[in-house]
């Protein structure tokens, strides 16, 4: 069995819209970001700091992690903490509960090779509890029907329902980062019936190489999203639109608009680069050619550096107070609420337009309350 699967569960969510792209993008190799590097260390971190929690004898690899920081280290610990209320909470309600880290998990039987790695998977009672940590920033990450996590609750379900009377199953997305917690439950029944009417069908279709292609928001971490033709078919149908006239735009115009933008960035975005990779290899593309970016001055050593500004009488440091997040680890939770509590805000964040799918609040735009009354 190869380390990742064909048919994987953290790809799912394209496999399932998009089935004949699970075997195009086999056929292309990995190309392994910081970003993904830096996920990896952190999950290192995670689960060496969870099994501490469960008293195995683990060695602390933060020397050996290449993006090992303060952050890291906040993030990992505030996961952990997450974990040990759930786990304390079970155990005050007189159950026994099961913790299994970075448990493997087979869902086979509903997609040929399907396996996957649970980051952090709990039996209390008759709830089946699978928590998994994301380091990521860029795009908040969803439990609802998220069926990267329906698969992993699927292998534990198989994994252990002649063990455990699992009836329901609860699914957490913890991504500290940006301090989203996203949670969402459903009935054994209910992930079963998934994975009979809509998993296992898809799942078949992908591994064949059969299936239509279909282009949309999965499409971001596809192997082959800047030269799939049907991407480029979708969203030069997107930009297909008549603006002569009248002059200007209604308003339900824009809102059609601001419906096809971001996908259309993205994918835009994504052929140039894909086209500078090209190019950086030898292709060459009529009417264009590859010159130097603009970059900006940087120091050769920072210790050498510090060492002559100090000789020349200044003082190479600046002094900055810690952010919140740095400031709770150092004091711990506790005596980060009793001493700081009251001089601690969270000021609203930049107005963003976001579609109405969005699971935060509208913001108050009631200009008429600062009117005077007539």
């Amino acid at each position: 069995m190869s380390k990742h699967a064909f048919l994987s569960a953290s790809s799912s969510h394209r496999w399932l819209e998009c089935p004949p792209s699970a075997k195009l993008c086999s056929g292309v190799a990995d190309e392994v970001s910081d970003y993904a590097l830096q996920g990896t260390d952190a999950h290192t971190l995670c689960e060496y700091k969870v099994k501490k929690y469960l008293g195995e004898k683990v060695r602390n690899p933060s020397k050996k992690l290449k993006f090992f920081n303060q952050e890291m280290d906040d993030c990992s610990d505030a996961y952990v903490s997450f974990i040990t209320e759930k786990v304390e909470k079970a155990k005050e309600e007189g159950l026994n509960p099961l913790v299994m880290v970075e448990q493997k998990l087979d869902f086979s039987r509903f997609v040929n090779r399907g396996f996957g790695t649970g980051d952090c998977v709990i039996i209390a009672g008759k709830t089946l509890h699978i928590i998994d940590f994301k380091y990521g920033k860029g795009v908040e990450v969803s439990a609802e029907n998220n069926p990267q996590m329906m698969c992993y609750a699927l292998g534990a379900a198989e994994m252990f329902g002649v063990l455990y009377d699992i009836e329901a199953v609860n699914m957490t997305i913890f991504q500290p980062r940006i301090a989203n917690v996203s949670e969402w439950s459903l009935s054994i029944e209910e992930l079963y019936s998934w994975a009979e009417g809509v998993l296992k069908p898809a799942a078949e279709l992908a591994y064949n190489g059969e299936g239509e292609f279909k282009a949309g928001s999965h499409c971001r971490f596809c192997k082959i999203k800047a030269n799939c033709r049907k991407r480029m078919e979708y969203n030069m149908e997107n930009a297909k639109y008549d603006f002569s006239m009248p002059d200007t735009l209604k308003d339900e115009e824009i809102s059609i608009l601001l419906g096809k933008l971001n996908e259309l960035v993205s994918w835009a975005n994504d052929v140039k680069e894909y086209a500078l990779k090209q190019a950086l290899s030898g292709k060459k593309y009529e009417g264009f050619k590859v010159v130097a970016g603009r970059s900006s001055r940087k120091y050769v050593d920072d210790l050498k550096v510090a060492e002559a500004v100090k000789a020349a009488g200044y003082n190479p440091y600046e002094q900055k107070l810690l952010g919140v997040t740095a400031m709770t680890s150092l004091m711990g939770r506790q005596k980060f609420d009793e001493v700081l509590g009251g001089l601690v805000t969270k000021p609203a964040g930049k107005p963003t337009l976001v579609p109405l799918s969005d699971r935060r609040e509208p913001m108050n735009m009631a200009i008429d309350d600062f009117k005077e009354d007539k």
